[in-house]
């Protein structure tokens, strides 16, 4: 499979053209020559580059990329990083949003299958569009159960803001750095949100508006689309894949 036609399948699966974004999404960095391997990677950071090239990989995808709403200078960092993947001949595909939001092979739908969660419905508007989930606990689970659960299955220990009912019905979560809108859950009236990272900001509305908060890392919940996407592509092209685990502790 050539570059370009790996890429114009990414396209069209993930909506690539019509999920508003500030991250340029799609193939970024082209190259020449057939796809043998595909890396994937939630970050395009150097590390991620290195270890694509020393494994043999020909096409990387990855979450998060290189420019955000406006064009940079090739330089620094920027420049190394460019430099390295038309060196070494390395594709860079990049898909943002329109991974977080994809109904079957998202972050968020793949959070909640892994966690067994049962999705009620979207959750967390963004412009056009909702980036979350609500999933719905019947019964009603208990926030220690909720986070014991996600330390079994996520293999981290999550923040948890304890800060409303000891019985959770409704949560919404939105994977990532999603804390600016836990607005809504409040409006919504949901008794927890879940998302990737804190931030100071945020903890005294939380407080007082009496909601349940729980953070399991903007990286680790980035990695289930990721990973998902190499799966798909081994299953449909039989194309090898490797995902690369670069953690930052955020």
């Amino acid at each position: 499979m050539k570059t370009r036609q790996l890429s114009s399948y990414l396209d069209e699966l993930l909506n690539i053209e019509k999920v508003k974004d500030k991250s340029l999404n799609g193939l970024v960095v082209d190259r020449e020559g057939e796809v043998n391997k595909v890396g994937l990677a939630v970050d395009a950071c150097l590390d991620a580059f290195k270890k694509a090239n020393d494994v043999g990989v020909d096409f990387l995808f990855v979450h998060h990329g290189i420019w955000w709403g406006e064009p940079v200078p090739l330089r620094g960092c920027i420049l190394n990083k460019i430099k390295f993947l038309l060196e070494k001949n390395i594709a860079l595909y990049v898909a943002h949003l329109p991974l977080d939001v994809h109904p079957e092979l998202g972050n968020n739908v793949q959070l909640a299958k892994l966690l067994g969660w049962s999705i009620r419905g979207d959750f967390g508007r963004y412009g056009e569009m909702f980036l979350g989930k609500e999933v719905i606990f019947d019964p009603p689970l208990k926030l220690e159960r909720i986070t014991k659960d996600l330390r079994e299955k996520l293999g981290l220990d999550p923040i948890v803001w304890k800060f409303g009912s000891e019985e959770v019905r409704r949560l919404g979560y939105v994977c990532g750095g999603g804390i600016e809108l836990l607005p809504q859950a409040i409006e919504e009236n949901l008794d927890a949100y879940l998302t990737g990272e804190p931030k100071h900001s945020y903890y005294w509305m939380a407080r007082e508006e009496k909601i349940n908060v729980i953070f399991v890392g903007h990286y680790i919940s980035e990695t289930f689309g990721v990973k998902a996407i190499g799966k798909h592509l081994k299953d449909k092209f039989g194309l090898k894949t490797e995902f690369f685990h670069l953690p930052t502790g955020y």
